[in-house]
C-alpha cells in the first residue's frame, strides 16, 4: 500500500535547504527575464510601437502570474517543512488527560445526497469510532423527501435505517463497558479496588474491545481502496491499539486509582455514541436550497432547541416549543465536525484536534483541520494522478498555515461553534426566517466562510499530520463535476478579501496573508487563461528570454520531488502537468459559470450527469473542446515551425501531445465517443418532444 510519506528518502532539513534554493533560482532568473523583456518594451516605448508594446506587456503579465504561482508553491512547501520539522505531537498521557475532567461536546455532521449506502456506512463508523468521551453523530440526508421512483424510495430507506442499524451494532459493547465503569465505581466508593487485579481485568476488557472489533471485520473483503483503508488503516488500528493498551496494563507495575478510573471511562466511552439522522427537505420552513451549506446551516441553526411538527394540509413545519412538549431534541454542541459522505477519519483524529483547540492559546481559532489525502494505491490512472494533486494540495494548505492564511476546506475540519455564531447572518427564504452561518453563494462555500471568520478576528490553521482520507473521482465525468465546482466561486470571493486586506494592518505578515490568499482565489482564472494565451501567441524574440525556462525548473524539480516523497512516480509530473491541460476548459467552465453567477446574482447549480458502463458521462461540450484545443495548437504548431518559429512551435506541439494522451489516458477515446454519442441522443430526443409539442398545440389551434 502507498505510504503517503516516504520516510526512507525525505530529510525536512535537506528539503529545506532545496527550498531555498529552488527560491533563489526562481528569483534570480526572474529578475534577468525581466531585465530582457523591460528592456524591449523601453525600445517600444521610445519608438511609439504600441501594439508591440500591449502585446508584451500582457505577454509579461502572464508569465509573472505564472512566476507567481510557482513562487506560492516553493515558499508554501518551505513553510509546510518547518512546520513538519518542529511538529512534536502531544503524548497519548496528554491526549488522555480529556478523561479525567469534562469533555466539551462535539457534533459530526455529515451532509449526504443520494450517496452510496456503503459508502456513507464506512464514513459514519469512522467518526462513531472516534476516541471523543462526548460526541454525537448527526447524518443529514438531502436527499428528496418523496422519491418519485421506486428505486429511488429503496435507495433513501436505506441510507435511513443507517443511523439505527450503527447505533445497534455499537450498543452492545457500550452496554456492556459502562457496566463494568459503574461496577468499579462502585468498588471504588467501598474501598474495594485491588490495582491488581483490576489492571489484569481493564486488560481482559480492552482485549475484549478489539476481539468486537475482528469479529466486525470477519470475513470483511475490501473491494476497493477505500475499503482497504477503512478495514486496515481504521479498524485494525483500532484493534491494535486496543491490544497495546491491554499489554501495557499487564506490564503497569504501580498504578494510581486514578490511571485505572481512567481507563474504565475510556473503556465507557469507546462505543458511546448517539447517532441520528435528519431531513431538512421535510420541514416547509427550513431551507431548501440545493447545496451543502444550507444542509448544514439548517441543523446548525436548530441545535441547542426543542422542537415538534405540525402539519397544515400535506406541508410539515418545525417549531420549537418546551422541552416538555418537544418530539425532537437537538442537543447543542462546543465543537462541530464537518464530513463529507465519503471521508474516513484515522482513530485519533478528533483527540488530537479538540486538544489543539482547547489550549489556551488557541483560543482565537476557530477551524482546525488536516486537509484530506487520496486513498492510496488507486484502480486506475486518472484518479491515481487527480490523487496526486489532492495530496500535493495538502502541502500548499500547510503552508499557508505557516503565514496566517489558512482556507477552511470544508470537508474533515473541527469547527468551534462560537465562530460559527459571530458570523451567523439573518436571512429569508420562500418567506421564511434562516440562519446563514456558512455562505453558499458559491459553491467553494468553505472558502468565503474563511474570509468573513478571519475577518472577525478569528484564525484558522492546518494540524500538521495526515489523519482523514477521501475518494477521488474514479472517471473523467465525476472529476469533471468536482473540479469545475471548485473552480467557481473564486472571482466572487476575491473583492471581499481585498476589502478585508485593505482594511488589515500593513506589515509583513499581511503582505504574506495577501499574497497566498489572493493568488488561490484568482489562480484558476489566470493561470488557464494565461496558459490559452500562451499557446495561441507566438513568442517573439521580445519575449523569449533565454532564462523564461529557468524561472519554471525549480518548481517542476521540488513538485517532482515531493511527488516521489508522498509515494508516487518521478513520471507522474508529466502526467499531473498533462491532466492540468485536461481541465483547462474544465476550469474556465468553472470561471465563467463564477462570472454569470455575479452578473446575475444567482446561484448557478450543477447538473447531475448520466451514469454510462458504471462511469459518469462527461458532457460532450467538453469532450469536443478537448479535441478542438489538439487540433488547434498542433496547427500552430506547423505554422509556427514554418515561419521559423522554433521555440513556440515546439513548446505547443509538446503541449498538444500531452493534452492528446491525457484524452486516451484519462478519457478514453471509446469512451469520448459514447458521450458525444449520448449528447447527440438526447439532443435529439428534445428536438422530438418540441416538434411533438409544437405540433399539438398547432392542432388546438385549429381545432378551437
Amino acid at each position: 500500500m502507498q505510504e503517503k510519506i516516504n520516510i526512507s528518502s525525505f530529510s525536512p532539513r535537506v528539503e529545506i535547504k532545496l527550498s531555498w534554493l529552488g527560491i533563489a533560482i526562481t528569483l534570480l532568473a526572474s529578475t534577468l527575464v525581466i531585465y530582457d523583456v523591460g528592456g524591449i518594451m523601453i525600445e517600444d516605448l521610445s519608438a511609439g510601437a504600441w501594439t508591440g508594446l500591449f502585446s508584451h506587456l500582457a505577454l509579461a503579465f502572464i508569465i509573472l502570474f505564472l512566476i507567481y504561482g510557482g513562487l506560492v508553491y516553493q515558499v508554501s512547501r518551505l513553510s509546510h517543512l518547518k512546520r513538519l520539522w518542529s511538529h512534536r505531537p502531544s503524548s497519548r498521557e496528554q491526549l488522555e488527560t480529556i478523561f479525567d475532567k469534562p469533555a466539551p461536546s462535539l457534533t459530526f455532521l455529515i451532509p449526504s445526497y443520494k450517496e452510496e449506502r456503503s459508502v456513507v456506512f464506512m464514513t459514519m463508523m469512522s467518526a462513531a469510532l472516534q476516541e471523543h468521551p462526548n460526541r454525537r453523530i448527526a447524518l443529514l440526508i438531502d436527499d428528496p423527501p418523496f422519491p418519485g421512483s421506486d428505486i429511488n424510495a429503496v435507495d433513501l430507506y436505506r441510507i435511513r435505517t443507517l443511523a439505527t442499524e450503527i447505533q445497534s451494532l455499537l450498543d452492545q459493547p457500550n452496554d456492556r463497558f459502562q457496566r463494568e465503569l459503574r461496577s468499579f465505581q462502585r468498588r471504588k466508593t467501598e474501598a474495594a479496588v485491588v490495582p491488581g487485579e483490576e489492571l489484569n481485568h481493564l486488560a481482559n476488557l480492552y482485549e475484549d474491545a478489539a476481539d468486537w472489533i475482528n469479529g466486525h471485520t470477519k470475513g470483511y473483503q475490501p473491494d476497493n481502496q477505500a475499503e482497504h483503508v477503512y478495514l486496515f488503516k481504521i479498524l485494525h488500528g483500532y484493534r491494535v491499539l486496543h491490544l497495546q493498551r491491554a499489554r501495557e496494563l499487564r506490564d503497569c507495575d504501580k498504578p494510581s486509582i486514578q490511571r485505572i478510573e481512567r481507563e474504565y471511562k475510556r473503556l465507557a466511552t469507546l462505543f458511546n455514541v448517539e447517532i441520528s439522522c435528519f431531513e431538512r427537505k421535510r420541514y416547509e420552513n427550513l431551507s431548501h436550497e440545493p447545496n451543502k451549506a444550507m444542509n448544514l446551516n439548517s441543523y446548525i441553526g436548530l441545535m441547542g432547541k426543542c422542537f415538534r411538527e405540525r402539519a397544515e394540509g400535506a406541508k410539515t413545519f418545525l417549531e420549537e416549543t418546551p422541552a416538555k412538549d418537544a418530539t425532537l431534541k437537538i442537543p447543542a454542541a462546543d465543537y462541530l465536525i464537518t464530513l463529507d459522505a465519503d471521508s474516513v477519519l484515522l482513530p485519533d483524529y478528533a483527540l488530537r484536534l479538540v486538544e489543539i483547540m482547547e489550549q489556551h492559546v488557541n483560543a482565537s481559532v476557530a477551524v482546525a483541520q488536516t486537509p484530506y489525502s487520496a486513498f492510496p494505491d488507486p484502480a486506475c490512472t486518472l484518479e491515481r494522478i487527480a490523487g496526486a494533486t489532492t495530496d500535493i494540495q495538502y502541502i500548499i494548505h500547510q503552508g499557508f498555515t505557516g503565514h496566517a492564511s489558512t482556507y477552511w476546506v470544508g470537508a474533515n475540519a473541527l469547527i468551534r461553534r462560537k465562530a460559527l455564531d459571530d458570523i451567523a447572518e439573518q436571512d429569508t427564504e420562500r418567506g421564511y426566517p434562516i440562519q446563514r452561518y456558512i455562505q453558499d453563494r458559491t459553491v467553494i462555500e468553505d472558502t468565503e466562510s474563511s474570509i468573513d471568520l478571519v475577518d472577525r478576528g478569528w484564525s484558522l490553521l492546518n494540524y500538521p499530520e495526515r489523519l482523514a482520507y477521501s475518494a477521488t473521482p474514479p472517471d473523467f465525468g465525476s472529476l469533471l463535476i468536482q473540479r469545475r465546482r471548485w473552480a467557481n466561486g473564486g472571482l466572487i470571493i476575491l473583492p471581499k478579501l481585498l476589502r478585508y486586506l485593505a482594511r488589515s494592518t500593513s506589515g509583513h505578515s499581511k503582505l504574506m496573508e495577501g499574497f497566498f490568499r489572493i493568488h488561490y482565489l484568482a489562480s484558476i482564472a489566470a493561470v488557464n487563461i494565461g496558459l490559452l494565451v500562451l499557446l495561441a501567441i507566438p513568442f517573439t524574440d521580445a519575449i523569449n528570454s533565454i532564462w523564461l525556462p529557468l524561472t519554471a525548473l525549480p518548481y517542476f524539480w521540488l513538485y517532482r520531488r515531493d511527488l516521489r516523497h508522498l509515494g508516487y512516480k518521478g513520471g507522474d509530473i508529466v502526467r499531473v502537468y498533462a491532466l492540468n491541460l485536461l481541465l483547462i476548459p474544465v476550469n474556465l467552465g468553472g470561471v465563467i459559470k463564477s462570472v454569470q453567477q455575479a452578473i446575475l446574482r444567482t446561484k448557478v447549480p450543477f447538473v447531475r450527469t448520466p451514469k454510462v458502463d458504471g462511469r459518469t458521462a462527461a458532457p460532450a461540450f467538453y469532450i469536443l473542446l478537448e479535441y478542438v484545443l489538439v487540433a488547434h495548437w498542433l496547427i500552430g504548431a506547423g505554422v509556427d515551425i514554418f515561419n521559423d518559429r522554433w521555440a513556440h512551435g515546439l513548446f505547443a506541439a509538446g503541449n498538444a501531445a500531452l493534452l492528446f494522451y491525457a484524452v486516451y489516458r484519462f478519457i478514453g477515446l471509446r469512451e469520448s465517443r459514447e458521450d458525444i454519442s449520448i449528447a447527440y441522443q438526447q439532443y435529439q430526443r428534445r428536438r422530438v418532444r418540441a416538434a411533438t409539442a409544437a405540433t399539438t398545440r398547432a392542432s388546438e389551434a385549429t381545432s378551437q
